[in-house]
């Protein structure tokens, strides 16, 4: 099925550096995805309704307050959750801020220990090293986690390891972590399991229960951004049970059922972790994207996106220069997330001229899971300061992110970029500025 017609903006054409126009191609969104036409219509189609929410009285104010708390029921079914209710959603500006909200809100003290992977997005390790004891499971030559290591660390810990939060799928490799069977293990030894899914579920049908109570996930992330609903949107997915110990970690209006001169009392959950003025579009933005892609169906969605994965993966493989990482030859377990480099060639580049000459977007850098990137390339922690310190930068990699509208005859003009870049252009130097490239 050609699924580019539901996409707002993807085909709006661009002057290349040469002064020809041409259709873009976007293999950059794992960073961010395009909008459905879908979502672009709701928001358009909303404007003329809005008003507060849950702060007065009249048409526009009731009718946002009730599309914005009839979308956590949506959110709720779109993860298998619907009729269970030990779950919220809240809603967060992004992924990262939910990794933050989480981290603040479930560590109860500083010697509190959290098991993470070196696989990470710095969202999902960041915040936790400020607020309690890391405890990391390292990554093999092909940058996968056995998580048998993950069920070592519990045991060594002695229970003292609170929370496990991992990654749902890597935003470096694609790599699908199993996320049940790491619930399963982290349950065992009395932790709780968040899971970073920015780079999951717009690729991938996830149910929160998996097949048992022990299988469940506790906490899901995630951002609209990445889920073709660009309006500043995103969510927490989480147990109740476990967030009314704490105070929330902003406050302000509407997260509060009382203030006194000396004392206050927070509203229930899930609006005490709202305070401000709520993101109505990004809200309704956010929904209708899942919606939508619930109907078009993850198997639909799945198998357009392995297709489309192989495909590049296997042209790129018989590119002389090109430098592959992760597992190239067994992908089942990899989103369309595919890192490479050219022998010879600086990372920067590459992708300036991919976009420039070609129009063909893609990412270069560390992608912001540094020690990830690090050990894909060999580069020891020191080696890898020293060369941050220094400003030569000379760590890094190109990567392509595929999306459900992107086609095989995109592929087929990368590709062929791809060869001419590797074998006709020599080497291009260049003064690096010491800027850090995230």
């Amino acid at each position: 099925m050609d699924y580019r017609d539901l996409f707002d903006g993807i085909d709006e054409q661009i002057k290349l550096s040469n002064g020809v126009y041409t259709t873009p191609i976007n293999f950059d969104n794992g960073a961010t995805t395009p909008p459905l036409k879908s979502v672009t219509q709701i928001i358009y189609d909303n404007i003329k309704n809005y008003g507060p929410i849950a702060r007065g009285v009249g048409f526009k104010g009731e009718y946002c307050t009730m599309m914005f708390n009839k979308a956590r029921d949506i959110i709720l079914n779109f993860f298998g959750l619907n009729g269970n209710d030990k779950y919220t959603v809240i809603y967060t500006k992004s992924d990262t801020e939910g990794l933050n909200v989480l981290a603040n809100v479930l560590v109860k003290d500083d010697d509190d220990m959290i098991l993470t992977t070196r696989m990470e997005h710095h969202a999902n390790d960041l915040p936790f090293r400020r607020v309690g004891k890391m405890v990391y499971v390292d990554v093999d030559e092909l940058g996968r986690i056995n998580i048998d290591d993950i069920e070592d660390k519990l045991i060594k810990a002695k229970g003292k390891i609170k929370i496990v939060t991992v990654t749902g799928a890597s935003n470096v490799t694609g790599y699908i972590n199993p996320i049940h069977d790491i619930a399963r293990i982290a349950h065992k030894y009395g932790a709780l399991i968040i899971v970073d899914g920015a780079q999951l579920v717009a690729h991938k049908k996830v149910n929160m229960n998996g097949n048992s109570k022990e299988e469940s996930i506790d906490f899901l992330t995630f951002s609209a951004h990445k889920a073709y609903a660009p309006f500043g949107g995103g969510a927490i997915v989480g147990n109740k049970d476990y967030l009314n110990d704490k105070d929330p970690f902003l406050s302000g209006g509407g997260c509060v059922a009382g203030v006194f001169d000396e004392r206050l009392i927070w509203t229930a959950v899930p609006e005490k972790y709202e305070a401000g003025t709520q993101n109505f579009f990004g809200v309704i933005a956010m929904v209708k994207a899942l919606a939508d892609l619930q109907n078009i169906g993850f198997e639909n969605i799945e198998s357009h996106e392995k297709e489309l994965k192989n495909y590049i993966i296997q042209g790129m493989k018989g590119i002389n220069n090109v430098v592959m990482y992760g597992d190239v030859n067994y992908t089942d377990d990899r989103i369309g997330v595919i890192p490479f480099n050219i022998k010879n060639r600086d990372y920067s580049d590459v992708s300036i001229v991919m976009a420039t000459e070609k129009g063909i977007s893609l990412r270069s850098g560390k992608f912001c899971a540094h020690p990830y990137v690090y050990r894909l390339m060999g580069a020891s922690d020191s080696a890898a300061y020293r060369d941050v310190v220094s400003g030569e930068l000379l760590y890094g990699m190109i990567r392509a992110s595929l999306g459900l509208y992107n086609t095989i005859d995109e592929a087929n003009i990368f590709l062929n970029e791809l060869e001419y870049i590797s074998n006709n252009r020599a080497r291009k130097s260049r003064k690096h500025t010491g800027r850090i490239r995230f």
